[in-house]
């Protein structure tokens, strides 16, 4: 039944891509697009795909900085689990690949998955509420239709409540404890023990950073992520000669709130027809017509996507491993589970 259920899942996701992919399609120039591709000065790609790879090694590092109260950890280590989990997530629906780095670490390190996984729920939270506050000084500096404030408010919501259970689950274990049990009452005693389990196991990887200046490094180290993804955009612009269009660095801060909204549209692995829309999207904001917004999308959607797919796969193979083995319900079930 899970297997079913599985494959419904992704069906459905498949599904949802297919659809915004279609739709980004829709009403293109294909002309056009040929046109757009040919003209595309691609040196620009090479220190675009620089930046990108940059940004992957400061989140391992920032990665590192979280499991300082845990453990001290190899740079080596986080970057090639990073780039697995992040090659993994092309394969796998459900941001499945941060089970897989998890467990990763945890093998490379010598320490409970669980521990590791926690850091990276800290890590989603500190992306989150640096998106929203570049989507609040977007909306300041731009007129968002009310579909991306509304994409906002629930991106606001669902972090703030995560932060606000992890907050109480930090000072009153016992207490969260005993309300988790109130919605787990029909469910057996051994089911019951398991999730206390991996609750607990979460609980003990939710330390706080050992120095001050810990915090500092990762308050920089969020602006110059967020930095290095929009000067990504922006560079692309002059890849594409779109200064034709005037477009500037608000166009890029905005390109990136809007792409990065598509992460909370449940799709297909890789975010393959909800990034290509949201991107033409953006772009139509600033007069960008459809088609040039198409081949923009594609070209970066590709830059993203197979550099790290074929990185993954490198590491993949140092590690020994396979796709089919870093993808199996056993790993996913270790990165949840204590030791």
């Amino acid at each position: 039944m899970k297997k079913i259920g599985d494959s419904i899942k992704l069906g459905i996701g498949l599904a949802i891509g297919a659809g915004f992919l279609v739709w980004t399609l829709w009403n293109v120039d294909y002309d056009q697009m040929l046109v757009a591709f040919r003209n595309v000065k691609y040196l620009y790609l090479l220190p675009m795909l620089f930046i990108i790879f940059f940004s992957h090694w400061l989140r391992a590092f920032r990665w590192q900085i979280l499991l300082v109260p845990v453990k001290l950890t190899k740079m080596t280590n986080l970057f090639s689990s990073l780039m697995i989990g992040y090659m993994a997530n092309i394969f796998m629906p459900a941001h499945l690949g941060e089970f897989i780095r998890s467990y990763l670490i945890g093998r490379k390190e010598s320490m409970p998955s669980s521990l590791a996984f926690s850091t990276i729920v800290v890590e989603r939270i500190i992306d989150m509420f640096s998106l929203l506050l570049l989507l609040a000084l977007a909306i300041i500096l731009y007129p968002f239709p009310d579909w991306v404030r509304n994409g906002g408010y629930i991106m606001f919501i669902g972090t703030f409540g995560l932060l606000i259970f992890l907050i109480i689950l930090k000072l009153s274990p016992h207490k969260t404890f005993k309300f988790i049990d109130f919605f787990l009452f029909p469910f057996p005693d051994n089911i019951k023990h398991k999730i206390h389990e991996i609750m607990t196991s979460f609980l003990d990887g939710l330390n706080p950073l050992k120095h001050w200046s810990h915090y500092i490094w990762m308050s920089i180290l969020s602006v110059v992520i967020w930095l290095c993804y929009g000067l990504v955009f922006y560079i692309g612009f002059f890849a594409f000669n779109f200064s034709k269009y005037n477009l500037s660095v608000l166009a890029a801060l905005v390109l990136l709130v809007i792409t990065t909204i598509g992460v909370v549209i449940p799709s297909s692995p890789g975010y393959v027809g909800t990034y290509h829309k949201l991107c033409q999207i953006g772009l139509g904001f600033f007069g960008v017509p459809e088609s040039e917004g198409a081949t923009f999308a594609v070209v970066l959607h590709g830059l993203n996507f197979f550099p790290i797919l074929l990185v993954g796969l490198i590491f993949t193979s140092r590690e020994g491993l396979s796709v089919a083995s870093i993808s199996s319900k056993e790993k996913i079930q270790k990165a949840v589970n204590p030791e």
